[in-house]
This record gives C-alpha cells, structure tokens and sequence, in this order.
C-alpha cells in the first residue's frame, strides 16, 4: 500500500512541476507577443560591409525572434551630440539602448543613470551600471585561425596588416593572427602599418599602398573597417584576410577568409533576459564556444590542406583547455612575456597589451 501510494505522490509531483514548466515557459514565450522598440546607435552605416552591417545583421535575426521594432541612427558622431541621439530614441519609445562603438562611452553613461528605466548596452566599452552592460567578443581567437591561413598561403613570407589605431584591442588581434602565422609557418614576418581611423577610406587606402611600396606582400589582412584596403589589394591581385563579415563575393579572385561576427547569438539571450526582468550590468566577453565569433567559409583561393589545420587549431579553441595566449610566448624584442605553463589573464589581454610577440614588425605610432 506505501508503494502504492508513493507511485501516487511521486507521479502527481511530476505532473504539477510539469505544469509548473509549462506555465513558466508559457510565460517567457508570451513576453514577444508585446512588440519592444529597441534604439541603435551606430558610428557608420548598416550597409558598410563591416562593422556596422554586422551588428545589423546580428540585430535583425533577433528582431525577427523577439517581436523587436529596432530604429538604427546612423553615423552618430562619437561626441556629446551622441546624447542628444539617444534622448530622441528614448522620447521615441525605446526601452533598450545599443551603441556599437567604444567613443559613446562616456554620454551613454550619463543617459544611463539619468534614465533607469531604460536599458543599455556598449558594444566595446569598460564601464557597467546597474542598467547598462557592456560587450565584446574573443575575436582574436579567429585572428588566430587568420594567421593560420596567412601563414600557409604565403609565398613570400612577407604578410601585410592594415591596423586603425595602437589600442590594446588591435594589439591583441596582431598578436593572436602572427601567433597564428608563425605556428605554421616560422620564417613569416607580419608587417603592421597604421591607418589611423577605422572608417576613413583615404586614410585605410594610403596605409595600404605604403605596405605595399615598401614590402612584398603576398597576402593582407585587416583590421579596419574600411574596405579600400580590399579593394586595393585585389586589384593587384594579393589574397586578403578581410574583417566584419564575409565580403568574398565582392572579392572573388583575391579573398580567402574572414574572422567574423555574429552578433545574434549575443543580442537574442541578452535582450531576451531585459524582457524578463533578468537584465545584468556586467561585462560580457565571449567566445568561439558561443558562435558569437566565427571565421567566414573558406573560399576556392585557399591553398589545399590549409582547412585541416585550422579546424585542428578550432577543436583546441572549442575544448576550453587551450587559449591564444598560453605560453610560451616571446616578444619581438627577444623577452619572455608569457612563460611556459602560464597564461595571460583576461585583465591583461583587456588592459595591457602594448607590445608585440616575435615576428611582429609594426611601423612607429605617430
């Protein structure tokens, strides 16, 4: 008779929490039914092959998932006048802020704590508050598998890499993509010129044809979101590492690859979590394990045997028990800078990577 009764209580328990799943994610699903406006903020336009289409991209998936109504303002200048952007979209009903550029830190702060029934997210930035976060993801880890491409299809050993500005976050992809060349191919050099801006096609052009005046460069990589670099290169025929999203059909003859972002897998759990009430003002800085980082499909220009080795490389990135940046690894200068067994912290990989590993040659910063 216990047993009896026990199966009783046992299969009514099972019941009840089922009901209780069912209830919870009924809820959750009934949330998207209520359309959310969503402001975005962007430094460049949602067609500019590159930084700025990729969050569209990303923000568009979502939209379609989350019932979202997004109103993009584009070329937002990175000063104060940013605030009056962000004003006009929360006056237009927006109950999430996106700003896809480290520039627009300082007055999303300060919209922030003047508005926290709103919530916001930076894309690139460094300070949290209670209702704003910010995020980047791991992309050095597919510079990594860049630099295994460059690396492998050289003939020259002379890799060229159009880089915007000296910033921790440019060092870190420089360091991760010649770490790539070099695990392959030891004999390569990577030579590093400064555009100075990340959207100014003059700029980006001029630094491109000094790299190439000045060095026999035989693959270009970059990390700029300009496309002059590109265009340059494919019309002297050198393969190109592009950067973004995948721009091989504009660039049939010259393209191989591309570390690329997908911003969905980001923008979807995150403004699903500000629908729910479980909104967190953290910093978030996720990887190839989270698909929010990805390299484009390789094209036909890719040397055979090149795709083993990078998918080789993937699988020890996708296990969790190795990084770029494990050591040992030595600067351009001839110092141990991460040592055999050691790793860098995400601090540092963040905050303070102002050198270059071996086999870097980067022109002096103006």
């Amino acid at each position: 008779m216990k047993k009896i009764l026990m199966t009783i209580v046992t299969f009514a328990c099972v019941i009840v929490a089922g009901i209780l799943w069912i209830r919870i994610n009924q809820q959750e699903t009934d949330i998207t039914k209520t359309q959310t406006k969503v402001g975005f903020i962007l430094n460049g336009l949602v067609s500019d092959h590159s930084w700025g289409e990729s969050h569209y991209n990303g923000m568009e998936i979502s939209a379609k998932e989350l019932n979202l109504n997004v109103v993009y303002k584009e070329n937002v200048p990175e000063n104060e006048s940013c605030k009056e952007s962000i004003e006009e979209l929360i006056a237009d009903g927006c109950k999430i802020i996106i700003c896809n550029s480290f520039g627009y830190g300082t007055w999303e702060l300060e919209c922030a704590k003047e508005h926290p029934e709103v919530y916001f997210f930076h894309a690139t930035g460094v300070e949290q508050s209670d209702n704003l976060a910010t995020f980047f993801g791991r992309i050095y880890q597919m510079r990594y598998l860049s630099g295994i491409v460059a690396g492998m299809q050289t003939e020259t050993n002379e890799i060229g890499y159009v880089a915007a500005l000296p910033i921790a976050e440019v060092n870190r992809g420089i360091n991760a993509f010649t770490l790539g060349v070099r695990l392959v191919n030891p004999e390569a050099t990577v030579y590093v010129k400064w555009s100075d801006s990340w959207t100014g096609e003059e700029e980006n052009a001029k630094a491109t044809e000094e790299l190439l005046e000045e060095h026999d460069i035989d693959v270009l990589a970059i990390h700029t979101d300009a496309s002059s670099p590109l265009e340059i290169a494919d019309g002297n025929g050198i393969w190109t590492i592009g950067y973004n999203v995948d721009n091989s059909q504009r660039f049939p003859n010259t393209y191989l690859t591309a570390p690329v972002w997908h911003w969905e897998y980001f923008y979807e759990p995150r403004i699903l979590e500000c629908l729910q009430g479980k909104f967190q003002g953290a910093h978030y800085w996720e990887g190839v394990e989270t698909g929010i980082v990805d390299l484009a499909p390789f094209t036909e220009n890719v040397k055979p045997g090149i795709a083993e080795k990078v998918e080789e490389e993937r699988s020890r990135l996708m296990s969790g028990t190795f990084d770029v940046f494990y050591g040992p690894i030595m600067d351009n200068e001839g110092n141990i800078r991460v040592k055999e067994g050691q790793s860098m912290t995400d601090n540092a990989m963040l905050n303070d990577f102002f050198w270059y590993v071996e086999g870097v040659v980067a022109d002096e910063t103006q």
